[in-house]
């Protein structure tokens, strides 16, 4: 029998360190308004073994491979006693942790039970570690064409508290509609708007914070689960959170959240505005390195400069490339899943002959724009 690293190496699902900043979790929106029964060391384990599924080809027998220094980099963990720790965390994940799903079925409601992470694999003279998910959880994990949720995990790294990760889950799947619709019609201006500023009863947040019978005083309800989380989220991600209360007769019924996106830098490097959000000059160095590696493979490169839309001195600044790369190319393999690659063509044809002498100055942020107002009309065109 192979070697879990042989395995590894062959299937090529090993995370890497610098692989955090563009790993996404993709969950069922089912997944992430259901109780989390676990803290928030499980929790964040098992989003990060989520990012290592490829949804367009599912791992294996439901098996994934992390390394474990990049594990403990993910966790932030770097004291002699992060091994025993690492095993703490399994036994956890494995013995206490599960997830109780609740889903319509027929006239009533099918409730489920499901621990995520059943098999945990390692060994003391290599670095990788097998996780294998139950077979009842790989559903709301890649069988995801309708209602699922997409977040950063670089951002889920960040949050220290169990409530932080499951309000964040929860304020993204509502802001993920509000972001979709937007772009692709098919609701009304009021309902678009409520994804923005999504309204929860404090039963229901209750249960989904599995805190029904915690924190009975309101004021610590407020403090605990509401504003030390939301705190946490505004720090140390791309959501600006706000929230109100709204009563009926004398009680609190439900909270109504405002989420905002913090606002990018107008320019090609698309740096976050905000200093509290500064990446330090060395990860931003190696995101952008990666980017415009990525970006001189890509064929949407090529066309750019068949169309004049390049320049081969544009291929020399990496702040252009990495740029189109993280904010243009996602954005044409949009229009390609639409149009086929003959549409990006059409596309790029018609942005080059009426491309104006400014543009030059700013060509990813005049790409952008370009692709970013024809997208919807193509989209409601397939309606």
């Amino acid at each position: 029998m192979s070697s879990i690293t042989e395995k590894a190496k062959n299937q090529k699902q090993v995370l890497t360190l610098n692989e955090f900043s563009k790993r996404k979790v993709v969950e069922h929106n089912s997944l992430i308004t259901s109780i989390a029964k676990m803290d928030k060391t499980p929790l964040k384990m098992f989003e990060l073994a989520v990012s290592c599924i490829n949804t367009e080809e599912p791992p294996k027998d439901n098996t994934v491979y992390l390394s474990k220094a990049d594990l403990f980099a993910f966790f932030k963990v770097s004291d002699n006693d992060k091994h025993s720790r690492f095993k703490q965390a399994v036994r956890a994940m494995q013995k206490e942790a599960y997830f109780e799903i609740k889903e319509e079925a027929g006239k009533g409601f099918k409730f489920k039970s499901i621990v995520p992470i059943p098999y945990v694999e390692w060994t003391d003279y290599h670095d990788e570690v097998l996780i294998r998910f139950s077979p009842e959880i790989m559903p709301y994990l890649i069988n995801l064409k309708k209602n699922f949720t997409q977040h950063a995990l670089s951002e889920i790294s960040e949050l220290n508290s169990k409530y932080s990760i499951i309000l964040y889950r929860w304020l993204s799947m509502n802001y993920n509609q509000y972001e979709h619709y937007s772009a692709k019609g098919g609701r009304r201006a009021k309902q678009v708007e409520s994804y923005r500023n999504p309204s929860i009863s404090v039963k229901e947040l209750r249960i989904m914070t599995d805190t029904v019978n915690e924190y009975q005083r309101f004021t610590n309800f407020t403090k605990k689960i509401l504003d030390i989380p939301l705190k946490e989220i505004n720090d140390n991600t791309t959501f600006k959170v706000s929230y109100e209360k709204v009563k009926k007769g004398r009680s609190i019924d439900s909270i109504v959240f405002h989420i905002e996106k913090k606002r990018m830098a107008d320019d090609n490097s698309y740096k976050l505005d905000d200093r509290d959000y500064q990446e330090d000059k060395a990860r931003k160095a190696e995101t952008e390195d990666m980017l415009t590696v990525q970006a001189l493979k890509s064929p949407y490169t090529k066309l750019l400069m068949e169309h004049f839309l390049l320049s081969y001195l544009d291929l020399t600044d990496t702040k252009i490339l990495s740029g189109l790369q993280a904010h243009v190319y996602p954005l044409y393999d949009e229009l390609k899943d639409l149009r086929g690659l003959n549409g990006v063509k059409d596309h790029l044809s018609y942005v080059g002959a009426k491309r104006e002498d400014y543009s030059r100055k700013n060509i990813t942020k005049y790409l952008k724009k370009a692709i970013e107002q024809y997208l919807p009309t193509v989209k409601r065109q397939d309606l």
